[in-house]
């Protein structure tokens, strides 16, 4: 018997029933409303379809349900690993909700996700997630006159437009400031990336200023640099502040920074803990293996990929009635060997001299 195969050759859902044993409409149905589907059927059915190698057509499928089965997710970068973990996970609990991620990158640059989102709307997604909370009114409006549900991840906010969840990054920063505060440290130099379009900078650099002011630390504007998320050019801007200036402790505006200047440290010969300690923020992949290691604010990026997706799947399904919900997560300050106390550091360098 020939049978017809759609797609240049492609077995198709007839192909599914006749191997199953049913007709092409409960095969459709097991695809769009599997619980209306015995569960024998059911299962033969999957097995009909996996001996087969049969692929569903999602975006055939949406001509009638709406749904593509793909969640749009943009981020600033995946250069480095801020965002890797993240993107991993959510990719992850997508696929569990049998939901794809289409990933893109703005590099930090608003109008390009302008872009990027008509891009991924002309591809019918279900839903898109974005990072933080500085994006155009003209990538929220596309997004709006759609009713396509959008989430914001990362940075948490009571105060967002849009739904989102993270970690309060201005906490995170007031737990590194504090931390090397109660440590004895005064002359501590701050190390963050622009702070113009990205407001996780922004607010971890307010919170750790305002921190220091609260204490009656005063802060010298030469100690406060710009540092992109490079560990290469962290390590330039560090090297060259470390040979000017001498401050006891760097606090620097995520892990990747701080790499950077372990790196400066290690080539100057200036010894961390004890002439010099550092923070990060984050905990990123190997921040715990570094030598010494970094103590650092461990961000939940695993529960936030995960929290994510099933929100997201949540809205989508929910045709985008779900009232705005924020879900705060908790910071963690994880103390390792990169700092140590201001008072160890003064006796060492007397025994220097």
């Amino acid at each position: 018997m020939n049978r017809v195969r759609s797609r240049k050759g492609a077995p198709g859902i007839v192909e599914v029933a006749i191997r199953a044993g049913v007709s092409p409409a409960t095969v459709s149905r097991f695809y769009n409303s599997p619980d209306k589907v015995r569960a024998g059927t059911r299962l033969r059915i999957e097995q009909s379809a996996k001996d087969l190698g049969y692929i569903r057509d999602r975006m055939a499928g949406s001509m009638h349900s709406r749904f593509s089965g793909t969640i749009g997710f943009i981020v600033p970068t995946l250069n480095n690993a801020m965002f890797a973990e993240l993107a991993d996970t959510f990719s992850r609990q997508l696929g569990s909700h049998e939901r794809t991620m289409l990933i893109a990158c703005n590099n930090y640059d608003l109008d390009t996700e302008i872009d990027i989102v008509r891009s991924l709307l002309e591809r019918r997604i279900d839903g898109i997630a974005l990072i933080g909370h500085d994006h155009t009114d003209t990538a929220l409006h596309m997004l709006s006159v759609r009713d396509i549900p959008v989430l914001s991840l990362w940075n948490y906010r009571e105060d967002a437009k849009i739904p989102s969840i993270g970690a309060s990054n201005t906490q995170a920063a007031e737990l590194a400031a504090q931390h090397l505060l109660d440590l004895g440290h005064k002359r501590i130099a701050f190390l963050f990336s622009d702070t113009v379009i990205n407001d996780r900078s922004r607010d971890r650099k307010m919170s750790a200023l305002a921190t220091m002011k609260q204490q009656g630390v005063a802060v010298c504007s030469d100690m406060i640099l710009d540092c992109p998320y490079n560990t290469g050019i962290a390590k330039t801007v560090a090297t060259s502040l470390l040979q000017q200036k001498q401050p006891t402790a760097i606090l620097c505006g995520n892990d990747v920074i701080a790499h950077g200047v372990l790196y400066a440290a290690l080539a100057l010969g200036i010894k961390v803990p004890e002439q010099l300690s550092v923070t990060g923020i984050g905990d990123f992949a190997n921040s715990a293996d570094m030598v010494p290691s970094l103590t650092t604010v461990r961000l939940p990026a695993k529960r936030i990929g995960q929290l994510a997706a099933d929100t997201i799947v949540a809205m989508s399904m929910a045709r985008n009635q779900l009232p705005t919900t924020h879900s705060k997560l908790e910071c963690n300050l994880i103390v390792r060997e990169s700092t140590g106390t201001v008072n160890k550091t003064k006796q060492l360098d007397k025994r220097l001299k």
